[in-house]
């Protein structure tokens, strides 16, 4: 690759890029005229998922004791399900009845007694109205709101009722009964609380009042009944989050592709109608620089124009914005910017792949036109209320990158999420260029020929090939996401019988299935000759060792949670009851050990050692660790899978992995279920700390092992022949 006839055409191309008026209007002009107008135009969030919400009952927890009338109205109604003391922590469960916490004014509210001691609970509209001083829902910080936003947040209960000490003394002298209802404004299961619970307490209140109406000589305060104070426990910048994520990500994505669109359709079809592609085909340059040239230029138009938008939107909004609200800050700003960049990569490459079929500019319109609709109609979604990131739509193309970043506008996105997120959006990304990479070795395609789509899936591996790093990515992608999906779906599984059926009709299936196929050659694909005998000592050597070091010193380096680890080691137990020591090795140590290297270091391996032979091991274990989907286990299983690698590469063979990755495993599960086995070591269950004696043993043996790899002449047969498979039939260009 010859960086200075990539860099020439690169400046090239964006010169005669933005001397194109439509581009240069598509790219700037379009975000700087149009978000005002649509963001004036968008009327209200839509609203999805209502039957569900409404056709479920509210969890409400109440913290205190409630008068007599007040419970049964609320115990009465259907949509509500009461939790005393519901997700309320020690300190507020003991205190509050001891009178330790006070009851807190409104900031901005009239003084709390008799009727204006909270919102106006004797007028028609309830008891959830706000006053003319303020903002009835803004209290001051104190432990009750604290605890209250915790339990509202934590999503076991959608609202908290505090009846404060004083509200039963009150409502025996017939005075105005002193309630709060906590909620989250931001959670539409929480509104929807709020609003159940506002009504009946407007039935508690008309019950008291007409009790108290039948009486006489009650003192002031009986025709209000209650005094409810309704607090918001969201915070201004989580209210503005919800805002600002429902609009903002769907609208930076779709104008910001919009331009790298045209850019691309300029770049391929526009250079067919004016004659200059067969010009640039004709020098004496490959088809790589040439796509990875144009694919820069894409990606570069498409970057500004996402900043062009970020700036354009960022002041338009700050003007739209309530004044209690804040505005789009720079660290969201820079947020959303990280977090769309795998998304133009993926739409640049698919925009320059398909209009590469094209013959002129009015034709790459109306080819990328269903193209660019079928990349931003999915982003949508991002303004229902109920469509949230979790383990599903992590890996939804598109979907998945918008809602991330309305889940950093709320700052509810986990580490784990963004992980499995930004994984995704990458994966499709590189499967994306990799297909741009592909079509542009069709000279058929390039030249303006007449050609369908088709003929980019043609098979065009000829017997006795091997993969290339193209395909190597490819299968990988299309395998995490069966793996994922898959892992949701049967998780009603028991642990055992979840893995086995990921591992074969996951891993072992699809990696034969692609070799019959598309007629590739086994042996050679996935290593599977004799090993050097000294090979599988030192990987009987590695697998006793490896897991010591990974496990002493990384996870030192880098502690998981708490709760990853005692996930881990249930999962590694295969659930709550102890298994047979020949299950474990079956299903934890033998299965994955033979599935995985297959496809890992067999497939994989021999797919990117086109690129070389560290390019082949890093990047083997680097897809390896990914497809463990845990961001705190990414650096332990990278070094398991470099290990692995440099074993398949010294011996040419996928068996010395399988034995080592056997023993690994196999030694992992079986401290779990053998816990006195594990305090011999020193340690407490099998994902427990490692002392640091067995810990430096393990380290030294593993050294070792791999000085005695050294000895080992790397097999030459792992080296890709002349006439390997391509992914076209096309000879390569010069």
């Amino acid at each position: 690759m010859r960086f200075s006839i990539v860099r020439a055409i690169l400046f090239k191309e964006l010169r005669e890029t933005l001397r194109d008026r439509r581009t240069l209007f598509m790219t700037l002009g379009l975000p700087v005229l149009l978000y005002p107008l649509v963001i004036l135009a968008f009327t209200r969030i839509a609203e999805s998922g209502e039957d569900a919400i409404a056709a479920d009952q509210s969890v409400v927890a109440v913290w205190g004791a409630l008068p007599a009338p007040v419970d049964a109205a609320l115990t009465e109604s259907a949509d509500l399900a009461l939790q005393p003391w519901g997700e309320a922590p020690a300190e507020v469960r003991e205190g509050l009845p001891a009178g330790r916490f006070e009851r807190r004014d409104p900031q901005g509210a009239e003084p709390a007694a008799g009727q204006t001691a909270g919102p106006a609970a004797s007028s028609p509209a309830g008891p959830l109205r706000r006053s003319r001083g303020g903002n009835r829902e803004t209290e001051p910080e104190n432990p009750v709101l604290a605890a209250a936003r915790a339990a509202v947040a934590s999503r076991e209960v959608q609202a908290v009722i505090v009846a404060w000490p004083d509200t039963a003394p009150a409502f025996a002298q017939g005075d105005a009964v002193p309630l709060t209802v906590y909620y989250d404004s931001v959670r539409r299961e929480s509104s929807v609380a709020h609003d159940r619970v506002a009504t009946a307490l407007r039935d508690a209140r008309d019950r008291i009042v007409d009790e108290r109406q039948r009486a006489r000589n009650l003192p002031g305060g009986f025709a209000e009944g209650l005094t409810v104070h309704t607090r918001n426990t969201s915070s201004a910048e989580r209210r503005s989050g919800q805002l600002l994520g429902s609009l903002l990500p769907y609208i930076l994505l779709t104008l910001s592709v919009l331009g790298g669109m045209y850019a691309a359709i300029d770049l391929t079809a526009g250079e067919k109608e004016r004659g200059t592609m067969q010009t640039l085909l004709c020098a004496p340059i490959t088809s790589a620089e040439i796509v990875l040239a144009k694919f820069l230029t894409v990606w570069l138009l498409s970057l500004l124009s996402l900043v062009a938008n970020l700036v354009s939107l960022s002041l338009t909004v700050s003007r739209l914005l309530p004044a209690d609200l804040p505005g789009v800050g720079a660290t969201n700003l820079v947020l959303a910017l990280a977090v769309l960049l795998p998304v133009t990569l993926t739409s640049s490459a698919l925009f320059l792949a398909c209009a590469s079929f094209a013959r002129d500019f009015r034709d790459g319109q109306t080819m990328l036109t269903p193209v660019y609709m079928a990349v931003a109609l999915p982003a949508g979604v991002v303004a229902l209320p109920t469509i949230e990131l979790n383990a599903w739509t992590a890996f939804v193309p598109i979907v998945n990158v918008t809602l991330l970043v309305k889940a950093l506008f709320l700052r509810e996105a986990s580490a784990e999420l963004i992980f499995l997120t930004l994984l995704s959006a990458c994966m499709y990304a590189a499967v994306a260029i990799a297909g741009a990479v592909h079509v542009f070795h069709r000279e058929t395609v390039l030249v303006g020929e007449k050609t369908s789509m088709r003929t980019v899936f043609e098979r065009g591996a000829r017997a006795g090939g091997t993969p290339n790093a193209g395909f190597a990515l490819t299968a990988f992608a299309v395998l995490l996401v069966v793996q994922f999906y898959g892992s949701l779906s049967l998780r009603n599984l028991p642990i055992h019988w979840l893995l086995v059926t990921l591992q074969y009709g996951g891993f072992l299936l699809p990696t034969l299935g692609m070799l019959a196929l598309l007629g590739f050659d086994a042996r050679r694909t996935l290593g599977l000759r004799r090993p050097p005998v000294i090979a599988l000592l030192s990987a009987v050597a590695l697998g006793l060792s490896a897991w010591l070091f990974a496990g002493g010193v990384v996870a030192r380096l880098l502690p998981p949670p708490e709760s990853l680890t005692r996930a881990m080691e249930r999962f590694i137990q295969l659930g709550d009851q102890p298994m047979p020591l020949w299950v474990v090795w079956l299903v934890i140590g033998i299965t994955p050990a033979i599935c995985e290297e297959l496809f890992f270091r067999g497939l994989v391996f021999s797919g990117l050692r086109r690129l070389g032979v560290w390019p082949a091991v890093l990047g083997s274990a680097l897809l390896f660790a990914l497809a463990h989907a845990s961001i705190y286990r990414l650096m332990p299983t990278f070094i398991l899978g470099v290990v692995l690698g440099v074993l398949r590469w010294r011996s040419g063979s996928v068996v010395p992995g399988m034995v080592m990755h056997a023993i690994n495993n196999g030694l992992i599960g079986t401290l779990a279920q053998r816990p006195d086995l594990a305090a011999w070591f020193g340690m407490q269950g099998a994902s427990g700390t490692m002392p640091w004696g067995p810990v430096l043993a393990g380290t030294a043996v593993m050294i070792g092992a791999l000085g005695v790899l050294r000895l080992i002449a790397p097999a030459a047969g792992d080296d890709p022949p002349a006439g390997a498979y391509d992914t076209s039939a096309a000879p390569s260009r010069p």
